[in-house]
């Protein structure tokens, strides 16, 4: 069994995190979307600096030998936006409500070496014990294609499916799931 630790990100991690997040998108998602579908995918994912700041976002690291490996990344937000990088058109970035609103769960991305060693759930029990202990009663999220299963064996319920063209023709889902905390 790997021991893994988390931390929360900060500005220093950025140049890293994108990389993981790239091949993450490139590696995980292909069993699941054409080249085409990930590559329209992609115009919707990337850094988002709010989650940074806000400091809601996290790293997983492990040490193999003597060397510090990020193998995943993600966490929560506080603000209206559901998914996407900075660049993503449709953003709203106001703060949500803990009393009426529900929390997100962000840009959650694992290293393809590290698959099936229960970091995405990891991931997941941080952010939702996070969002539970900043007074948030429900949390929301926007899945892919790949992400649905394990956040339906997670608790999670589609609420709906928004289809989205790419610039590339191709369709890109995104799955709105929620959860009561």
């Amino acid at each position: 069994m790997t021991d893994f630790t988390h931390r929360l990100a900060g500005p220093d991690d950025v140049r890293e995190i994108v990389e993981l997040m790239q091949l993450s998108i490139l590696e995980n998602m292909k069993s699941f979307l054409s080249p085409t579908e990930i590559e329209a995918a992609q115009e919707t994912m990337g850094v988002d600096w709010t989650l940074i700041e806000d400091q809601t976002y996290f790293v997983i690291e492990t040490v193999q030998g003597d060397k510090r490996l990020m193998v995943g990344c993600g966490g929560w937000g506080k603000r209206r936006t559901l998914y996407g990088g900075d660049h993503t058109v449709g953003r709203d970035d106001s703060l949500s409500d803990p009393a009426v609103d529900a929390a997100r769960i962000r840009a959650m991305y694992t290293h393809p070496s590290w698959t099936r060693h229960g970091i995405g759930t990891l991931l997941l029990e941080i952010g939702e014990t996070a969002a539970r202990d900043a007074g948030f009663k429900t949390i929301e999220l926007g899945s892919t294609i790949p992400g649905e299963p394990f956040y339906l064996a997670r608790g999670y319920k589609e609420v709906s499916r928004d289809r989205h063209i790419g610039a590339n023709g191709a369709e890109n889902v995104v799955i709105r799931m929620v959860k009561a905390l």
